[in-house]
């Protein structure tokens, strides 16, 4: 079985809008439904669980039902950060999935996974037992002296971006938000799955990614989807 958590626990503080983002509407359809449907859509995926900001919950089942969002199953409560989202979600996944059951995590405001994406993250966790979404790093990394300059930097083709869709085995994941907790390991600031699975010792496979899977955090963010959308040329959209 394959299980997808989709994280819509936050407020979007930086969108500066009277709503989370993950419930803007684009073109009449919030942002976490067009994510959705992207899960919904995938023949891989049997489930899906998201993980929602508190109040939020029965509009999100609302919205599921009118966008047929058949194979949303569960609806859980955020933390206060993300990784608290993500543990929450994991969590509620005990007794109801297999050892062996993979779990895909996904941000809800990146509504332009596309199908390959999904599918090779999932042919690479049942290969390696853990597999995140990854892209070349095409700019140049200088590391910094002082705030005005810099005589170190970091050769581009040592460096790979990882974002969402990351996925795991089902059984190491609960283990490992069960041991990060307790011993207060990767679960703070900017960290994610990914970076806690590796303070933890664990080693990661790179999946196939997509400059196209943005995280719509900002105004020009929502902009840029629009465009995507304009353009008429996501397969997905069909």
């Amino acid at each position: 079985m394959t299980v997808a958590i989709i994280i819509a626990g936050g407020n979007g503080n930086r969108m500066g809008q009277d709503i989370p983002k993950q419930f803007i509407h684009v073109y009449d359809k919030p942002v976490l439904i067009y994510t959705l449907e992207n899960f919904q859509r995938h023949p891989q995926v049997d489930i899906i669980e998201v993980v929602c900001i508190d109040g939020w919950q029965e509009m999100l089942w609302a919205y599921a039902k009118q966008f047929n969002i058949t194979k949303l199953k569960w609806v859980v409560s955020g933390g206060k950060t993300g990784q608290e989202s993500i543990r929450n979600g994991v969590f509620n996944l005990e007794q109801k999935c297999e050892d062996d059951d993979i779990v895909i995590i996904h941000d809800g405001i990146r509504p332009l996974v596309e199908e390959q994406v999904l599918s090779d993250v999932i042919s690479k966790c049942k290969k390696y037992g853990n597999a995140v979404s990854s892209m070349p790093y095409n700019e140049q990394i200088f590391v910094i002296d002082d705030e005005s300059s810099t005589s170190k930097f970091i050769p581009r083709e040592t460096l790979r971006r990882v974002v969402t869709p990351q996925a795991y085995k089902f059984c190491k994941l609960d283990k490992a938000y069960h041991e990060a907790f307790e011993k207060k390991i990767g679960i703070f600031g900017s960290h994610y799955t990914n970076t806690m699975m590796v303070e933890l010792g664990e080693k990661l496979y790179f999946a196939a990614g997509s400059d196209k899977n943005i995280k719509l955090t900002t105004k020009d963010d929502l902009e840029l989807f629009k465009g995507y959308l304009d353009r008429g040329e996501q397969s997905w959209l069909k």
